[in-house]
C-alpha cells in the first residue's frame, strides 16, 4: 500500500522500502557511546529459586535485566520533564506515527570563529553548530525558510565518522553543542529536534541548560511549567545518520517506549520521499 504526504504544495510518496533507523544500536557487551562518564549500559542474568535465565548455562530461556542511563548511554528522546518538576512522560506524548522531518548536515566551528554566542562559560575553542551553518545547509536544499508543515529537524555534524557510535564524551573528548542563536532559530520553526551529539547544551554549563530551556520555553532558574511552556516538544540526542541519506525532507517515525520518565531510549526512523 502506497503512502503519500504533502510538503508545501508538493505531493510525495513515502519510500518505506528504504526506511532507515538513525538510532545507535546499543551493544550491551561491546563498544557503546557514553556521556559524562556514567556507568556503561549492561545486562545481568536473572537467577533465583533454581531458575537461570541463560540457555548457555542450561536455562530454559534467556531473561536479562537491563541497566542503563538513557541520557548518557545512547540514542534517547527527552520531554520537558528533563528540566522541570512537572511530570510529562516522554512515553505518553501524543507523537504522530508519521511527521515531516528536515535533515541538515553542518560543519561545527569554533565559537571564536563565529559571530554567535553561548552562556554560561563560553570558551573560544568550543565547537558549536551555528545558526549560520543551519541556514546555509537549508539554502542548499532549495528552501529559504523551513515549510510550516515540517515539525521535525535532524542535524548531522561533519565529519560523519561511524566512531560517533562508540565515542566516550568527556573532558578529553568534549562534544559539539548548539549556539544560542542556533537554538533560537530552531525553536521558532520546529517542535521535534534530533541531533547526533549527546546534548544540545555545553557539557559543563553549571547546570543551566540554556538551550533546553529556550526550546521548551522555560525561563532560567524556573523548575515549574506555565501556560507558555512547549510541553509537547521533544529533543532526541545521540542519533547517527548514515552518509547515504542526503540532506532534505523525510518522513519521520519517532519510536519511544511507554516509559513514564523524562527520557527513554528511542528509535527514530527516516523514510525517504519521492516526488510524485
Amino acid at each position: 500500500m502506497a503512502t503519500y504526504i504533502e510538503l508545501g504544495s508538493v505531493r510525495y510518496r513515502l519510500c518505506h522500502e528504504r526506511a532507515t533507523s538513525i538510532a545507535i544500536p546499543l551493544n550491551f557487551s561491546g563498544p557503546q557511546p557514553n556521556h559524562f562518564g556514567v556507568a556503561t549500559a549492561t545486562t545481568t542474568t536473572v537467577e533465583g529459586g533454581g531458575f537461570v535465565g541463560d540457555t548457555s548455562r542450561g536455562g530454559s530461556c534467556n531473561v536479562r535485566t537491563l541497566q542503563l542511563t538513557p541520557h548518557c548511554n545512547g540514542t534517547h528522546t527527552e520531554s520537558i520533564s528533563h528540566i522541570v518538576d512537572d511530570e510529562v512522560a516522554v512515553g505518553e506524548l501524543p507523537l504522530p506515527i508519521l511527521q515531516n522531518c528536515l535533515l541538515l548536515s553542518v560543519q561545527p566551528v569554533e565559537l571564536a570563529e563565529s559571530e554567535e554566542s553561548y552562556w554560561p562559560n563560553p570558551e573560544a575553542a568550543d565547537s558549536v553548530v551555528t545558526k549560520g551553518a543551519l541556514l546555509a545547509a537549508l539554502h542548499n536544499t532549495g528552501f529559504r525558510e523551513p515549510p510550516g508543515d515540517c515539525p521535525a529537524l535532524a542535524i548531522r555534524t561533519q565529519p560523519n565518522s561511524p566512531e560517533k557510535c562508540a565515542l566516550e564524551y568527556g573532558e578529553d573528548c568534549p562534544p559539539v553543542f548548539l549556539s544560542l542563536e542556533a537554538m533560537e532559530w530552531i525553536s521558532e520553526h520546529f517542535d521535534h529536534l534530533l541531533v547526533d551529539f549527546p546534548s544540545v547544551d555545553k557539557m559543563y554549563d553549571e547546570g543551566q541548560l540554556a538551550n533546553h530551556r529556550q526550546f521548551w520555553h522555560v525561563p532560567r532558574g524556573i523548575t515549574r511549567m506555565d501556560e507558555t511552556a512547549h510541553t509537547m516538544r521533544t529533543i532526541t540526542e545521540m542519533i547517527f545518520v548514515p552518509d547515504f541519506l542526503q540532506d532534505g525532507y523525510y518522513g519521520l517515525n519517532l519510536q519511544v517506549p511507554a516509559f513514564r520518565t523524562d527520557a527513554a531510549p528511542s528509535r527514530p526512523i527516516l523514510i525517504p520521499l519521492e516526488e510524485e
